[in-house]
């Protein structure tokens, strides 16, 4: 007897062979095409860094080539790379990176494209003067993050650098690019629980068929074929569907590649080619995946295999212990110890998540089980006892219908704790308002950037003037040190969340008594008085990110007094933002604002949205799939008890009732678990992102009621295709069976 002929002889007669083969295929397919678009999510940072590291200040002063300043300015919402380079040997032994086709001299800009459209379409003062020079090309993708990063090269002479200029070696090489770890550990937590409600629509596909499969093969062993020759002909047919599917799986993935390039993440969309994972890697995972499916086949003959009258004749399985409660507080103690543990990998932690996910099934059917045995002691209609007694003949196969709901729900639990509470702990930014800009510099160059600032203001005609700001330290005699900042009182309610009533004279504002403090230039140096007559006034921060501590108006200071650091800042209120910062960017300097601080978070917070919609979309659709597809499946395996009770007169509706009663039941228990332990699991998580952050919480919502409600309307729903079923069972004569 040939395995492999037999089983395509029964795919040939047999249409609802025919259909579970398809079915588990696609199952198949998909698990296939995730797993290798998630796996290949850490390669596609690699590949993103390893086009724009040279972006990064590379400095060192042993053979350096160049001087180099890096940073970062905004257009809009929109960020701007910034690297202005002066070369110190000849310009053409500098070892270029790819996309980078020429070094700029001085007077000199390559930029991006995306960065070249947006100058031509705004004013000269709104962008294009900000870098001072004519641009002589363009910068292809080679050397580009994201398709539309805005890049700027900048030539200089070694005398017009900006301040904080550093000798270079030239661009950082590929071999420093290194994976993105937030998208490393999404990509992981993603093949965790998103690889699991797959496999539980590959289990639900295959069993569609199983109690006929179950008899065939039975009646095979009976008939005197060897376990060998079963596990052969099972081996064929799920081969078949495992093998096809992971090939489809493999066809579409480029198609799933194409998609996920449209996703933003980190400022822009990706390149298609970015989702390229290595060739071993490929032929692994499309080999991994029927492998698993082919072995969980197998493994699921032992009855068959052992006792085929058993089979035959439907004996009862072995009822449930209750040492199977044990897992999933044992999974979560492992899981716990490991996130608080300091030396503990990512990989211990998505391990010991995976034992979390994976207790559910060992948990779930002993739930399934009790509420059976509550509903048959308490229950008194005709449907609710048909359903209990489902439930305590059947505890695992009435699971099987909700597991990947419940793993839906677990996964919207945690997410719906760790958004907020991630979002809990966006704000800061310092001590300026929203609407200032600000540089920092040299004391030496403050007054130089103020004035050239200041010039270009004039020139475009605006209203905004650029303030010098010192910072300084303020050190009291039994050892207490404060910070402050050297600033005209007039200017403070401009550009600080900080209130105060100017005196006249010289004057020093802080939070408490400041007299007998010593101003020094910075920390640890030796303190002076201030100036004779200066006043001690008080200010009042107006929130809890202010970080400064005192206000020291110039006048106030000692003759000779030089700060050790400075910035020079702007307020944009009553002026064009663009502008304003066109003015302030001329000079090279990172601008530094509070608002694009915040905006740059809510961009972060919104890469994790996006991801965490996607996530639960497909959990939701791969449960709400899996558990029609077991519900049906439950149908098919009991043709003939449901042709006994309907021939008997029983109606199809009671019959539906008890089927839904079967999905809800167990769905409802097991919900409320799976969204209790995500919401813990969630807190897990979070405890590892807030550590070393004081004062920040988890944040509970109502919100996190809504998977389990959610996951409990999906599995019913599911289960509304129990009335086909039945009424495709009535249509067709019991005999056939």
């Amino acid at each position: 007897m040939n395995p492999v002929r037999l089983a395509i002889r029964v795919l040939r007669v047999d249409g609802r062979t025919r259909t579970s083969t398809i079915l588990t295929a696609v199952g198949v397919a998909v698990a296939t095409g995730l797993v290798l678009l998630l796996v290949s999510l850490p390669y596609a940072t690699k590949a993103r860094a390893e086009r724009s590291i040279w972006q990064v200040t590379n400095y060192g002063r042993s053979g350096s080539v160049m001087l180099v300043a890096g940073g970062t300015d905004f257009t809009g919402d929109k960020e701007i790379t910034r690297l202005d380079v002066a070369s110190t040997v000849d310009p053409g032994t500098i070892a270029l990176p790819p996309g980078v086709p020429r070094f700029p001299r001085p007077g000199e800009v390559l930029v991006s494209p995306a960065l070249f459209e947006r100058m031509q379409a705004l004013a000269p003062s709104q962008l294009a003067d900000r870098f001072q020079g004519r641009v002589v090309g363009t910068l292809d993708e080679r050397a580009l993050t994201y398709p539309d990063q805005l890049v700027a090269l900048v030539g200089h002479t070694p005398a017009t650098m900006p301040d904080g200029a550093q000798p270079s070696t030239g661009f950082r090489s590929v071999d420093r690019a290194e994976v993105d770890p937030l998208l490393a550990l999404l990509a992981g937590v993603g093949v965790v629980v998103l690889i699991v409600p797959s496999l539980v629509l590959v289990a639900s596909s295959s069993r569609l068929t199983a109690a006929r499969r179950e008899r065939r093969l039975a009646a095979l062993r009976l008939a005197g074929a060897t376990p060998g020759q079963v596990t052969g002909i099972v081996a064929a047919e799920t081969g078949v569907a495992a093998a096809a599917g992971a090939l489809l799986g493999l066809a579409v993935s480029p198609v799933l590649d194409w998609l996920a390039a449209f996703v933003p993440w980190g400022g822009g969309t990706w390149l298609p080619s970015d989702f390229g994972l290595p060739v071993g890697m490929t032929v692994f995972l499309v080999v991994a995946m029927p492998a698993l499916v082919l072995a969980a086949a197998v493994l699921g003959l032992r009855r068959v295999v052992r006792n085929p009258i058993g089979a035959v004749s439907s004996h009862a399985p072995k009822p449930l212990r209750a040492w199977r409660l044990l897992a999933l507080p044992i999974a979560g103690a492992f899981f716990f110890i490991v996130i608080s543990t300091r030396s503990s990998s990512m990989t211990m932690v998505l391990l010991g998540l995976l034992l979390v996910v994976g207790s559910a099934v060992v948990v779930g059917p002993w739930i399934t089980y009790a509420v059976g045995r509550i509903f048959v002691q308490r229950w008194r209609k005709p449907a609710g006892l048909l359903a209990g007694r489902r439930l305590l003949d059947d505890p695992r196969g009435a699971y099987r219908a909700s597991a990947g709901v419940v793993l839906a729900v677990f996964i919207g639990s945690m997410a719906l704790i760790l958004l907020p509470s991630f979002e809990g702990m966006a704000g800061g930014g310092g001590t300026f308002r929203d609407e200032v800009l600000s540089v920092s510099t040299s004391p030496q160059r403050a007054g130089e950037v103020a004035a050239r600032t200041n010039e270009r203001l004039a020139r475009y005609g605006q209203r905004a003037r650029a303030v010098e700001v010192g910072e300084v330290t303020l050190s009291s005699v039994n050892g207490s040190q404060l910070q402050a900042v050297v600033v005209p009182c007039g200017q403070v309610s401009q550009l600080f969340r900080i209130e105060l009533s100017c005196a006249p004279g010289p004057a020093v504002y802080g939070v408490g008594d400041l007299s007998g403090y010593k101003v020094s230039p910075g920390y640890g140096e030796p303190g002076v008085p201030f100036a004779a007559g200066t006043q001690d006034r008080v200010m009042r921060p107006l929130d809890s990110d202010v970080s400064v501590d005192a206000i020291i108006d110039p006048a106030a200071l000692p003759a000779g007094f030089v700060p050790s650091q400075a910035e020079v800042a702007v307020t944009t209120a009553g002026s064009d933002p663009d502008t304003v910062r066109t003015a302030l960017a001329a000079s090279g300097e990172s601008i530094y604002s509070r608002d694009i601080y915040l905006v740059h978070q809510q961009a972060q917070l919104g890469d994790l949205r996006r991801v965490t919609v996607i996530g639960l979309v497909a959990a939701a659709v791969l449960a709400g799939c899996s558990a029609a597809i077991a519900t049906a499946g439950s149908v098919m395996d009991r043709r003939r008890t449901f042709g006994a009770l309907m021939a008997a007169g029983t109606p199809v509706r009671i019959l539906s009732r008890a089927l839904r009663a079967e999905a809800a039941l167990p769905a409802l228990a097991a919900t409320i678990g799976a969204g209790v332990t995500g919401m813990l699991v969630g807190l897990g998580l979070f405890s590892l992102a807030q550590k070393g952050r004081e004062g920040v919480s988890a944040v509970l919502t109502p919100w996190l009621l809504a998977p389990v409600v959610l996951g409990l309307g999906v599995a019913v729903l599911a289960a509304s295709v129990c009335t086909p079923a039945l009424n495709r069972v009535r249509a067709e004569p019991l005999a056939d069976e």
